[in-house]
């Protein structure tokens, strides 16, 4: 069901069919080998990497990109999936201008770093296209580990157990497994349904079962988890939506989430409606991804509203100037006050706003923005999760890798105090906690 406002102004098949297939093309194509073999080579292979302090996996990547150019791309993609099982999906969603890339030697030299992700892509893909799976499990240990979500924590969590000898049955509450990986990023990102492939190849791994369209929602079920299964790890991601809280909200706003997850779901993209003039609002990446998705499906006017000021956004300048490149306009120090309608269509009202040494200041400027059609994306918070778990009013507390304040339960991902929303901390958590439940399991 598309999650966008029925207005006049918004519509389907706003572009030739052609078109809508060019504009969600990959946004970087595979390397070629001997494309591969010239950015490998351009590495230090530094002793003291600093890449890899800022991976969040902790991946050797000097390593990985020396065996790329030894020729060996498949024990290269070993060594990426060693700590990073989802190292696949990473390679095209990490935002590794502000991670690896931007730590790289030839980055802080250059200002053109080694093309650390797009290597990554060339070797994870050469090693997944083949049959089998590189991993093989332990001896069975007779132990059973309950995971809830199907996300990148929870799947990178289930593979390291299974890997351990152990049998994981994963909960995920919707019709299909990859979580956020599936349902919340841009589709130009992962084309060819490379979520769903990328999860079936993990799985070959074995012991590891997933039970879909099965919500933990009770207190009773989540009870029943923890007594039938030996530990619970809960990796459920965020599935609640942040409000604007301001008047006409309810009448003219739809989610930027809501949105993306049709787009990504929808198998003919020329049926999705979208807006001839649309404003999302938020700073973050959904925003970014909601924005472009709507240039690219063909709206004339895209504008992105942020409450503070650009260098204070969440997505990089990297995806900003994407979202430029497309077309997509950013107003920065502008917060929403109400929505009006007007004549069939709605119109936004912004105060701009300054910041200071006191925080963000509103200074009573107002500025109308017509709009048929408007997205909000400025974050998203754990529905209540019926488990008795601390939380801090948005989020799950954990004490360390994972462990909550009940016995025999670990969480971890977006749906934690420490998630910040990007695969890669997400499959670093997962894996972690699996070390963690594997050790106190051995223990007992």
């Amino acid at each position: 069901m598309v999650s966008s406002v029925a207005a006049p102004g918004v519509s389907a098949g706003r572009l030739p069919s052609k078109e809508y297939e060019d504009n969600f093309a990959d946004l970087h194509p595979l390397l070629s080998k001997h494309e591969a073999a010239v950015a490998a080579d351009r590495c230090y292979f530094c002793h003291e990497a600093p890449c890899v302090d800022a991976c969040p996996t902790g991946i050797d990547i000097p390593l990985f990109i020396r065996q790329i150019a030894s020729g060996v791309p498949d024990a290269a993609a070993k060594t990426i999936f060693d700590s990073n099982i989802l190292g696949g999906m990473c390679a095209r969603v990490c935002p590794t201008e502000t991670l690896c890339e931007e730590a790289c030697v030839r980055e802080a030299a250059e200002g053109s770093p080694v093309e650390i992700g797009r290597l990554q892509r060339f070797a994870t893909d050469s090693l997944m296209a083949k049959e089998g799976h590189p991993y093989r499990r332990s001896d069975p240990t007779g132990k059973r580990i309950a995971v809830i979500g199907a996300g990148p924590a929870g799947l990178a969590c289930a593979h390291r157990l299974a890997m351990k000898g152990h049998d994981v049955v994963i909960f995920e509450a919707r019709g299909k497994a990859g979580g956020l990986n599936e349902y919340g990023i841009a589709a130009y990102k992962t084309v060819e349904d490379f979520a769903a492939h990328e999860v079936e190849w993990l799985l070959r791994v074995g012991g590891i079962s997933i039970k879909l369209n099965s919500p933990i929602t009770s207190q009773d079920e989540f009870l029943k988890l923890r007594t039938k299964f030996d530990a619970v790890f809960v990796g459920c991601g965020l599935s609640g939506v942040n409000k604007l809280n301001v008047d006409g909200e309810d009448a003219g706003v739809a989610s930027a989430v809501g949105f993306i997850s049709d787009l990504r779901q929808a198998d003919d993209l020329s049926r999705l409606p979208v807006g001839r003039n649309v404003v999302v609002i938020g700073g973050g990446m959904t925003a970014i991804d909601a924005a472009i998705q709507s240039k690219l499906l063909g709206a004339e006017d895209v504008t992105i509203a942020y409450r503070r000021s650009r260098n204070e956004m969440g997505a990089s300048k990297y995806e900003q100037d994407l979202a430029a490149s497309k077309g997509v306009r950013i107003i920065a120090n502008a917060i929403p006050v109400r929505v009006e309608s007007e004549d069939d269509a709605q119109v936004v009202v912004f105060e701009r706003t300054e910041s200071s040494d006191e925080g963000l200041e509103r200074t009573g400027e107002l500025m109308r923005m017509p709009a048929d059609q408007i997205f909000r994306a400025i974050g998203q918070r754990l529905e209540q999760f019926p488990g008795g778990l601390e939380t801090d009013g948005r989020k799950l507390k954990t004490i360390r890798k994972g462990r909550t304040g009940l016995s025999r339960v670990w969480a971890g991902g977006d749906c934690t105090f420490n998630g910040d929303d990007l695969t890669v901390t997400a499959v670093a958590q997962g894996r972690d906690a699996a070390e963690e439940i594997h050790a106190a399991l051995s223990a007992n």
